[in-house]
Protein backbone atom coordinates (compact mmCIF):
# COMPACT_ATOMS: atom_id res chain seq x y z
CA UNK A 1 0.00 0.00 0.00
CA UNK A 2 1.42 3.36 -1.13
CA UNK A 3 2.04 6.06 1.74
CA UNK A 4 0.05 8.74 0.20
CA UNK A 5 -2.43 8.06 -2.40
CA UNK A 6 -2.24 9.69 -5.36
CA UNK A 7 -5.29 9.98 -8.17
CA UNK A 8 -3.34 10.00 -10.96
CA UNK A 9 -4.26 9.86 -14.59
CA UNK A 10 -2.97 7.16 -17.05
CA UNK A 11 -3.35 7.88 -20.73
CA UNK A 12 -3.46 5.20 -22.43
CA UNK A 13 -2.43 4.21 -26.65
CA UNK A 14 -5.85 4.55 -28.28
CA UNK A 15 -5.26 2.41 -31.00
CA UNK A 16 -6.58 -0.84 -28.65
CA UNK A 17 -8.41 -1.52 -25.39
CA UNK A 18 -6.53 -1.67 -22.30
CA UNK A 19 -7.60 -5.09 -21.50
CA UNK A 20 -6.47 -9.03 -21.33
CA UNK A 21 -5.71 -10.82 -23.06
CA UNK A 22 -3.35 -7.58 -24.26
CA UNK A 23 -2.99 -6.52 -27.87
CA UNK A 24 0.98 -5.96 -27.07
CA UNK A 25 3.79 -5.42 -25.05
CA UNK A 26 3.06 -1.53 -24.79
CA UNK A 27 -1.00 -2.28 -23.79
CA UNK A 28 0.17 -4.82 -21.40
CA UNK A 29 2.75 -2.63 -19.32
CA UNK A 30 -0.10 0.41 -19.06
CA UNK A 31 -2.83 -2.41 -18.30
CA UNK A 32 0.02 -3.41 -15.51
CA UNK A 33 0.64 -0.14 -14.51
CA UNK A 34 -2.99 0.87 -13.94
CA UNK A 35 -3.38 -2.31 -11.83
CA UNK A 36 -0.78 -1.77 -9.27
CA UNK A 37 -1.36 1.60 -8.82
CA UNK A 38 -4.63 0.70 -7.87
CA UNK A 39 -3.31 -2.60 -5.72
CA UNK A 40 -1.22 -0.03 -4.09
CA UNK A 41 -4.29 2.32 -2.98
CA UNK A 42 -3.93 4.86 -5.87
CA UNK A 43 -7.43 6.53 -7.36
CA UNK A 44 -6.17 5.58 -11.27
CA UNK A 45 -8.60 7.54 -14.11
CA UNK A 46 -7.32 5.98 -17.23
CA UNK A 47 -7.96 7.90 -20.51
CA UNK A 48 -8.29 4.79 -23.14
CA UNK A 49 -10.25 2.81 -25.78
CA UNK A 50 -14.04 1.70 -25.34
CA UNK A 51 -13.77 -1.72 -23.90
CA UNK A 52 -10.46 -1.06 -21.61
CA UNK A 53 -10.80 -2.41 -17.95
CA UNK A 54 -11.49 0.46 -15.63
CA UNK A 55 -13.42 2.73 -18.30
CA UNK A 56 -17.76 3.06 -18.42
CA UNK A 57 -19.23 3.95 -21.57
CA UNK A 58 -20.10 7.56 -21.58
CA UNK A 59 -17.30 8.81 -19.98
CA UNK A 60 -15.52 12.03 -21.30
CA UNK A 61 -12.49 9.45 -20.51
CA UNK A 62 -13.20 7.00 -22.67
CA UNK A 63 -12.34 7.14 -26.64
CA UNK A 64 -14.24 5.64 -29.21
CA UNK A 65 -12.71 1.67 -30.34
CA UNK A 66 -11.23 2.09 -33.50
CA UNK A 67 -13.19 1.12 -37.01
CA UNK A 68 -12.02 0.10 -40.20
CA UNK A 69 -13.79 0.57 -43.36
CA UNK A 70 -15.01 -2.22 -45.12
CA UNK A 71 -12.78 -4.48 -46.86
CA UNK A 72 -9.72 -3.05 -45.63
CA UNK A 73 -6.73 -4.87 -43.92
CA UNK A 74 -6.13 -3.71 -40.46
CA UNK A 75 -2.47 -3.28 -39.48
CA UNK A 76 -0.43 -2.26 -36.19
CA UNK A 77 1.27 0.51 -38.42
CA UNK A 78 -1.50 2.92 -39.97
CA UNK A 79 -4.52 4.17 -38.55
CA UNK A 80 -8.16 4.13 -39.85
CA UNK A 81 -9.29 7.75 -40.76
CA UNK A 82 -11.68 7.32 -37.53
CA UNK A 83 -8.00 8.21 -35.48
CA UNK A 84 -8.43 11.53 -36.43
CA UNK A 85 -11.64 11.89 -36.59
CA UNK A 86 -13.30 10.11 -33.44
CA UNK A 87 -10.78 9.28 -31.57
CA UNK A 88 -8.12 12.16 -31.08
CA UNK A 89 -11.26 14.55 -30.35
CA UNK A 90 -12.20 12.43 -27.39
CA UNK A 91 -8.91 12.73 -25.73
CA UNK A 92 -9.00 16.18 -26.64
CA UNK A 93 -11.99 16.46 -24.66
CA UNK A 94 -10.93 14.33 -21.71
CA UNK A 95 -7.60 17.04 -21.69
CA UNK A 96 -10.64 19.61 -21.44
CA UNK A 97 -12.20 18.34 -18.49
CA UNK A 98 -8.87 17.61 -17.12
CA UNK A 99 -7.91 21.30 -17.80
CA UNK A 100 -11.34 22.82 -16.02
CA UNK A 101 -10.58 20.98 -12.79
CA UNK A 102 -6.70 20.14 -12.45
CA UNK A 103 -7.66 20.18 -8.51
CA UNK A 104 -8.99 16.65 -8.86
CA UNK A 105 -5.59 15.39 -10.39
CA UNK A 106 -2.48 15.31 -9.07
CA UNK A 107 -0.63 13.93 -11.76
CA UNK A 108 -0.19 12.12 -15.29
CA UNK A 109 0.89 9.09 -16.47
CA UNK A 110 1.14 9.77 -20.19
CA UNK A 111 1.85 6.42 -22.42
CA UNK A 112 -0.16 7.97 -26.14
CA UNK A 113 1.41 7.61 -29.00
CA UNK A 114 -0.44 10.65 -30.18
CA UNK A 115 1.48 14.09 -29.57
CA UNK A 116 -2.03 16.08 -28.41
CA UNK A 117 -1.17 15.10 -24.23
CA UNK A 118 2.37 16.60 -24.80
CA UNK A 119 0.68 19.34 -27.15
CA UNK A 120 -1.41 20.75 -24.42
CA UNK A 121 0.73 19.70 -20.98
CA UNK A 122 1.69 23.06 -19.62
CA UNK A 123 -2.16 24.20 -19.91
CA UNK A 124 -3.49 21.29 -18.04
CA UNK A 125 -2.26 22.64 -14.60
CA UNK A 126 -1.63 19.17 -13.14
CA UNK A 127 2.20 17.53 -13.65
CA UNK A 128 2.86 15.40 -16.13
CA UNK A 129 5.24 12.36 -16.77
CA UNK A 130 5.52 11.10 -20.49
CA UNK A 131 6.79 7.57 -20.99
CA UNK A 132 8.53 6.65 -24.60
CA UNK A 133 8.19 3.42 -25.76
CA UNK A 134 9.07 3.53 -29.52
CA UNK A 135 11.53 4.78 -31.73
CA UNK A 136 11.41 9.03 -32.26
CA UNK A 137 8.21 10.27 -33.45
CA UNK A 138 8.66 14.15 -34.67
CA UNK A 139 5.63 14.88 -34.25
CA UNK A 140 5.76 14.17 -30.68
CA UNK A 141 9.30 16.42 -30.29
CA UNK A 142 7.71 19.36 -32.39
CA UNK A 143 4.63 19.01 -30.27
CA UNK A 144 6.66 19.15 -26.55
CA UNK A 145 9.20 21.96 -27.70
CA UNK A 146 6.16 23.75 -29.10
CA UNK A 147 4.78 23.50 -25.26
CA UNK A 148 8.20 24.10 -23.56
CA UNK A 149 8.43 27.00 -26.04
CA UNK A 150 4.81 28.98 -25.05
CA UNK A 151 5.09 27.61 -21.21
CA UNK A 152 8.59 29.86 -21.22
CA UNK A 153 10.03 28.08 -17.94
CA UNK A 154 10.16 24.81 -16.63
CA UNK A 155 9.08 21.69 -18.26
CA UNK A 156 5.21 20.64 -19.74
CA UNK A 157 6.46 17.17 -19.51
CA UNK A 158 9.15 14.95 -17.87
CA UNK A 159 10.10 11.88 -19.43
CA UNK A 160 10.73 8.46 -18.96
CA UNK A 161 12.80 5.82 -21.49
CA UNK A 162 12.05 1.98 -21.62
CA UNK A 163 15.43 1.35 -22.26
CA UNK A 164 18.67 2.98 -22.68
CA UNK A 165 18.60 3.06 -26.50
CA UNK A 166 15.66 4.77 -26.73
CA UNK A 167 16.68 7.28 -24.33
CA UNK A 168 19.83 7.82 -26.83
CA UNK A 169 17.55 7.84 -29.54
CA UNK A 170 15.09 11.04 -28.10
CA UNK A 171 17.95 12.43 -26.51
CA UNK A 172 19.49 12.99 -29.73
CA UNK A 173 16.55 13.91 -31.36
CA UNK A 174 16.02 16.89 -28.33
CA UNK A 175 14.23 15.07 -25.73
CA UNK A 176 16.13 14.35 -22.67
CA UNK A 177 14.79 11.48 -20.26
CA UNK A 178 15.18 8.85 -17.77
CA UNK A 179 15.22 5.36 -17.93
CA UNK A 180 13.13 3.31 -16.53
CA UNK A 181 12.60 -0.26 -17.82
CA UNK A 182 9.66 -1.74 -18.37
CA UNK A 183 8.86 -4.49 -16.13
CA UNK A 184 7.04 -8.13 -15.76
CA UNK A 185 4.77 -9.31 -12.86
CA UNK A 186 6.05 -12.63 -11.67
CA UNK A 187 2.77 -13.97 -10.15
CA UNK A 188 1.88 -13.95 -13.64
CA UNK A 189 4.90 -15.66 -14.92
CA UNK A 190 5.25 -18.43 -12.63
CA UNK A 191 8.26 -21.02 -13.17
CA UNK A 192 7.63 -23.35 -15.26
CA UNK A 193 9.47 -27.26 -15.80
CA UNK A 194 10.26 -26.63 -19.64
CA UNK A 195 9.47 -28.88 -22.23
CA UNK A 196 11.06 -30.36 -25.80
CA UNK A 197 9.56 -27.41 -28.02
CA UNK A 198 10.91 -23.93 -29.37
CA UNK A 199 8.25 -20.97 -28.52
CA UNK A 200 7.76 -17.58 -30.28
CA UNK A 201 5.26 -15.14 -28.98
CA UNK A 202 3.95 -11.67 -29.72
CA UNK A 203 2.61 -9.45 -32.13
CA UNK A 204 2.29 -11.07 -35.43
CA UNK A 205 3.65 -8.38 -37.81
CA UNK A 206 6.74 -8.22 -40.56
CA UNK A 207 8.93 -6.45 -37.82
CA UNK A 208 8.53 -9.26 -35.60
CA UNK A 209 9.54 -11.41 -38.17
CA UNK A 210 8.00 -14.85 -36.71
CA UNK A 211 8.87 -16.70 -39.82
CA UNK A 212 12.30 -16.57 -38.74
CA UNK A 213 11.56 -18.06 -35.92
CA UNK A 214 10.49 -21.25 -38.30
CA UNK A 215 13.92 -21.47 -39.78
CA UNK A 216 15.64 -21.82 -36.31
CA UNK A 217 13.42 -24.86 -35.75
CA UNK A 218 13.92 -26.23 -39.18
CA UNK A 219 17.37 -25.72 -38.46
CA UNK A 220 17.25 -27.60 -34.89
CA UNK A 221 14.78 -29.84 -35.95
CA UNK A 222 12.31 -28.92 -33.31
CA UNK A 223 8.58 -28.22 -33.20
CA UNK A 224 7.68 -25.18 -32.56
CA UNK A 225 4.74 -23.28 -31.03
CA UNK A 226 4.13 -19.59 -32.16
CA UNK A 227 1.39 -17.21 -29.75
CA UNK A 228 -0.11 -14.21 -30.42
CA UNK A 229 -2.48 -11.97 -32.04
CA UNK A 230 -2.48 -11.10 -36.10
CA UNK A 231 -1.59 -7.76 -36.53
CA UNK A 232 -0.81 -7.80 -40.37
CA UNK A 233 -3.20 -9.96 -42.01
CA UNK A 234 -0.81 -9.99 -45.35
CA UNK A 235 1.99 -11.12 -43.71
CA UNK A 236 0.44 -13.41 -41.57
CA UNK A 237 -1.09 -15.15 -44.79
CA UNK A 238 1.85 -14.90 -46.87
CA UNK A 239 5.24 -15.62 -44.39
CA UNK A 240 3.09 -17.56 -41.65
CA UNK A 241 0.31 -19.61 -42.16
CA UNK A 242 1.69 -21.72 -45.45
CA UNK A 243 4.59 -23.50 -43.27
CA UNK A 244 2.21 -24.48 -40.19
CA UNK A 245 2.58 -28.13 -40.33
CA UNK A 246 2.20 -31.00 -37.09
CA UNK A 247 5.66 -29.29 -35.63
CA UNK A 248 4.93 -25.85 -36.68
CA UNK A 249 2.18 -24.71 -34.97
CA UNK A 250 0.09 -21.27 -34.71
CA UNK A 251 -1.65 -21.77 -31.19
CA UNK A 252 -3.78 -17.98 -31.51
CA UNK A 253 -4.00 -14.80 -29.07
CA UNK A 254 -3.83 -16.87 -25.84
CA UNK A 255 -5.26 -15.61 -22.59
CA UNK A 256 -2.23 -14.50 -20.13
CA UNK A 257 -2.93 -17.38 -18.02
CA UNK A 258 -2.32 -19.79 -21.55
CA UNK A 259 0.24 -18.35 -22.81
CA UNK A 260 2.35 -18.16 -19.37
CA UNK A 261 1.66 -22.14 -19.27
CA UNK A 262 2.64 -22.39 -23.01
CA UNK A 263 6.10 -20.65 -22.63
CA UNK A 264 6.87 -22.25 -19.18
CA UNK A 265 6.62 -25.70 -20.98
CA UNK A 266 9.03 -24.94 -23.52
CA UNK A 267 12.82 -25.43 -23.74
CA UNK A 268 13.62 -21.89 -25.62
CA UNK A 269 12.12 -18.52 -26.33
CA UNK A 270 12.83 -17.57 -30.00
CA UNK A 271 13.12 -13.53 -30.41
CA UNK A 272 13.49 -12.40 -34.03
CA UNK A 273 12.93 -8.59 -33.71
CA UNK A 274 13.78 -7.45 -37.26
CA UNK A 275 13.74 -3.62 -36.17
CA UNK A 276 15.21 -1.41 -33.64
CA UNK A 277 13.19 -3.10 -30.62
CA UNK A 278 12.70 -0.67 -27.69
CA UNK A 279 12.44 -3.03 -24.78
CA UNK A 280 11.44 -6.54 -26.24
CA UNK A 281 8.81 -7.19 -23.33
CA UNK A 282 8.31 -10.89 -24.67
CA UNK A 283 12.05 -11.77 -23.28
CA UNK A 284 11.94 -11.11 -19.52
CA UNK A 285 8.29 -12.84 -19.92
CA UNK A 286 10.02 -15.92 -20.73
CA UNK A 287 12.75 -15.48 -18.59
CA UNK A 288 10.12 -14.98 -15.51
CA UNK A 289 8.90 -18.88 -16.28
CA UNK A 290 12.56 -20.01 -16.47
CA UNK A 291 12.40 -20.33 -20.13
CA UNK A 292 15.69 -19.49 -21.24
CA UNK A 293 15.74 -17.00 -24.51
CA UNK A 294 17.59 -16.55 -27.87
CA UNK A 295 16.89 -13.69 -29.61
CA UNK A 296 18.64 -11.01 -32.37
CA UNK A 297 20.73 -8.45 -30.40
CA UNK A 298 18.74 -5.30 -31.25
CA UNK A 299 17.73 -2.15 -29.88
CA UNK A 300 16.73 -2.36 -25.99
CA UNK A 301 16.66 -6.11 -25.98
CA UNK A 302 20.59 -6.07 -25.71
CA UNK A 303 20.28 -4.59 -22.70
CA UNK A 304 17.80 -6.92 -21.65
CA UNK A 305 20.90 -10.15 -22.29
CA UNK A 306 23.03 -7.84 -20.84
CA UNK A 307 23.47 -9.05 -17.08
CA UNK A 308 20.52 -11.90 -17.94
CA UNK A 309 20.99 -15.09 -16.41
CA UNK A 310 19.54 -17.58 -19.19
CA UNK A 311 19.63 -15.45 -22.45
CA UNK A 312 22.03 -15.59 -25.50
CA UNK A 313 21.85 -13.15 -29.04
CA UNK A 314 23.08 -13.40 -32.65
CA UNK A 315 23.36 -10.70 -34.55
CA UNK A 316 20.03 -9.32 -36.50
CA UNK A 317 19.08 -11.50 -38.95
CA UNK A 318 21.73 -14.56 -38.18
CA UNK A 319 19.56 -17.66 -38.32
CA UNK A 320 22.21 -20.12 -38.26
CA UNK A 321 23.63 -17.95 -35.03
CA UNK A 322 20.72 -17.63 -33.38
CA UNK A 323 20.16 -21.86 -33.28
CA UNK A 324 23.66 -22.02 -31.99
CA UNK A 325 22.48 -20.27 -29.07
CA UNK A 326 19.16 -21.11 -28.60
CA UNK A 327 21.05 -25.26 -29.05
CA UNK A 328 23.45 -23.70 -26.55
CA UNK A 329 20.50 -22.71 -23.68
CA UNK A 330 18.75 -25.40 -24.39
CA UNK A 331 21.69 -27.92 -23.68
CA UNK A 332 22.69 -25.85 -19.96
CA UNK A 333 18.55 -26.13 -19.14
CA UNK A 334 19.01 -30.34 -19.72
CA UNK A 335 22.46 -30.36 -17.86
CA UNK A 336 23.07 -27.90 -15.31
CA UNK A 337 20.67 -28.07 -11.80
CA UNK A 338 18.25 -25.30 -11.03
CA UNK A 339 19.80 -23.48 -14.53
CA UNK A 340 15.93 -22.76 -15.05
CA UNK A 341 15.71 -21.09 -11.35
CA UNK A 342 18.41 -19.39 -11.42
CA UNK A 343 17.07 -17.61 -14.45
CA UNK A 344 14.01 -16.56 -13.10
CA UNK A 345 15.57 -15.20 -10.24
CA UNK A 346 17.80 -12.86 -12.67
CA UNK A 347 14.69 -11.68 -14.17
CA UNK A 348 12.97 -11.30 -10.93
CA UNK A 349 15.80 -9.45 -9.94
CA UNK A 350 16.07 -7.07 -12.56
CA UNK A 351 12.66 -6.32 -14.02
CA UNK A 352 10.14 -7.07 -11.31
CA UNK A 353 6.83 -5.17 -11.59
CA UNK A 354 6.67 -4.07 -8.32
CA UNK A 355 9.85 -2.32 -7.93
CA UNK A 356 9.00 -0.41 -11.47
CA UNK A 357 6.03 1.16 -9.87
CA UNK A 358 7.76 1.33 -6.61
CA UNK A 359 10.23 3.41 -9.00
CA UNK A 360 7.54 5.36 -10.17
CA UNK A 361 5.74 6.74 -7.59
CA UNK A 362 9.16 7.99 -6.46
CA UNK A 363 9.30 9.94 -9.80
CA UNK A 364 5.98 11.00 -9.35
CA UNK A 365 6.51 12.64 -5.62
CA UNK A 366 9.63 14.17 -7.26
CA UNK A 367 7.64 15.54 -9.60
CA UNK A 368 5.22 17.11 -7.09
CA UNK A 369 7.61 18.19 -5.24
CA UNK A 370 8.76 20.73 -7.78
CA UNK A 371 12.38 18.92 -9.19
CA UNK A 372 13.58 20.42 -12.52
CA UNK A 373 14.24 16.83 -13.56
CA UNK A 374 13.30 13.40 -12.80
CA UNK A 375 16.74 12.29 -12.39
CA UNK A 376 17.92 8.96 -11.50
CA UNK A 377 16.95 6.25 -8.30
CA UNK A 378 19.87 5.07 -6.30
CA UNK A 379 18.09 1.93 -5.63
CA UNK A 380 14.78 0.33 -5.99
CA UNK A 381 12.56 -1.12 -3.77
CA UNK A 382 13.62 -5.02 -2.80
CA UNK A 383 11.95 -8.01 -4.66
CA UNK A 384 11.13 -11.49 -3.41
CA UNK A 385 11.34 -13.91 -5.73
Amino acid sequence: MAANRLRIVVIAPLRFPIRRPHAGGLESAVWNEADQLRARGHEVTIIAAEGSDGTTAGSPFTTPALTWPEGAHPTDDTYPASYETSSVPALAHALDVIAAHPERFDVISNHCLHSLPLRRAAELGVPMISTLHTPVDRDMVEAHLAAAHRAGTGRPSHFLSVSEHTRAQWAAAGIESTVLSNAVDPAAWPLGQGGENLVWFGRIVEEKAPHLAIDVAERLGLPLVIAGRIGDERYAEQHLFPRLSDTIRYVGHLSPEELADVVGRSACSIGTPAWEEPFGLVAPEALMCGTPVASFAVGGVSEIASGSVGMATADRGDVAGLAAAAHALIARSRTESGFREATRASAIARFSLTARIGALEAHFARLMAGADSLGSLDSLPEQAA
